[in-house]
């Protein structure tokens, strides 16, 4: 089965909107001929107007980095699906790992989100992934296993369809460690295989996992070339319109 592969921004917490308009002037040209991959920014909260705007006839999308799971209410800094889809936010990322590490995000929080950005037409790119000391201890298939059964706990295939998942090892993220291809494709197998036993093995077969730990335009290729990796969620590298254009064209 052939799943498009998915290149995705995560620009963290850099970049205002002057600079994200810098950018897509910058970007936008150099990848307006690629239709081979879906391709994703997702800016920090204040600049997704600016990048809506800017992407507005080009085959780029834009995704949030985070999302609550209640649609309206009491919830001082929150920003919920709903917003999300009135300004035009087609993905939105779950349970990255510094949401995880830093904000106190859980497998419950994750399944939450999971199921109100789907409840609401967005793509959810779900986020999974060992810290260096589960991976030194052995247990990346543990920790793989129980983030993905609790983050698809009650969801049904039907629901799920739009299901995105990103492998990170998180040892991997900003620390210029890669996992080599070949862990990386035994890490996406094993996330196959629990979404085969979540949703069933058509829909398992044809979910998109994607890579995401210190991608850069030197390792693009040879992560991508993988069967089993369906894409890339790019951090640090894909601030510069120069060096993520050269990641979307591995």
């Amino acid at each position: 089965m052939s799943r498009k592969k998915l290149i995705a921004a995560n620009w963290k917490m850099y970049k205002d909107p002057a600079q994200t308009k810098e950018f897509f002037h910058g970007f936008l040209p150099m990848v307006a001929k690629h239709d081979r991959d879906e391709i994703v920014v997702c800016p920090p909260y204040i600049d997704l107007h600016a990048a809506i705007e800017l992407v507005k006839g080009s085959k780029v999308a834009v995704g949030a980095q985070n999302v609550y799971w209640k649609t309206e209410g009491a919830f001082t800094g929150e920003i919920s699906p709903t917003m999300l889809v009135a300004v035009g936010c087609t993905h939105v990322i779950i349970g990255h790992s510094e949401r995880r590490q830093y904000f106190g995000e859980t497998d419950d929080t994750v399944n939450l989100k999971l199921k109100a950005a789907l409840e609401h037409g967005l793509t959810p790119i779900v986020c999974v992934g060992e810290v260096l000391e589960e991976r030194e201890a052995g247990l990346t298939e543990d920790v793989l296993r129980r983030q993905c059964m609790r983050a698809f706990s009650t969801l049904s295939a039907r629901k799920a369809a739009k299901l995105v998942v990103a492998y990170e090892p998180v040892w991997a993220i900003g620390t210029g460690k890669t996992a080599t291809p070949e862990m990386a494709s035994d890490a996406h197998v094993l996330i196959r295989g629990e979404a085969a036993k979540a949703f069933g093995d058509d829909f398992g077969a044809g979910l998109r996992i994607l890579y995401g730990g210190s991608v850069k335009p030197e390792n693009a290729k040879a992560l991508m070339s993988q069967e089993e990796i369906d894409g890339a969620l790019v951090g640090g590298a894909s601030l510069d319109p120069k060096s993520f254009a050269a990641i979307v064209k591995y």
